[in-house]
């Protein structure tokens, strides 16, 4: 790991060593302890947000109808649920978009009679 006079990091290493690896490896054989214990709390913070990350990327997954086939039919209610509620809210929005519309419609035409007359 090389730092310029500019504090550009630079690292090299063969493809199959990260410097995550890197500097394990010199911990072990230096005896110099180089993360402490807030250190390890935002480790494992970052891992719990990677596991509800990598969880909600399935169940997107499950809501786009894709990976269903390893789901138990009392899993697969919640889904089915869950587009259920998504399809009644996009009827809604177009219903009120389409309301929006005949009054605007309505208006236009109220307006061309006054501007016929």
């Amino acid at each position: 790991v090389i730092f310029s006079s500019l504090g550009k990091l630079s690292e090299y290493c063969s493809p199959s060593t990260t410097l995550s690896k890197m500097l394990e490896r010199y911990q072990q054989n230096s005896g110099k302890k180089l993360w402490d214990a807030t250190h390890e709390n935002l480790s494992a913070e970052i891992d719990r947000i990677k596991k509800e990350n990598d969880n909600m990327q399935i169940e997107l997954r499950h809501l786009k109808g894709e990976d269903l086939n390893s789901l138990n039919p009392k899993e697969l209610i919640p889904i089915e649920e869950a587009l259920q509620n998504g399809l009644t809210g996009v009827r809604e929005k177009q219903m009120d978009f389409l309301k929006m519309l005949r009054k605007n419609e309505r208006m236009l035409e109220e307006e061309n009679k006054r501007l016929k007359y």
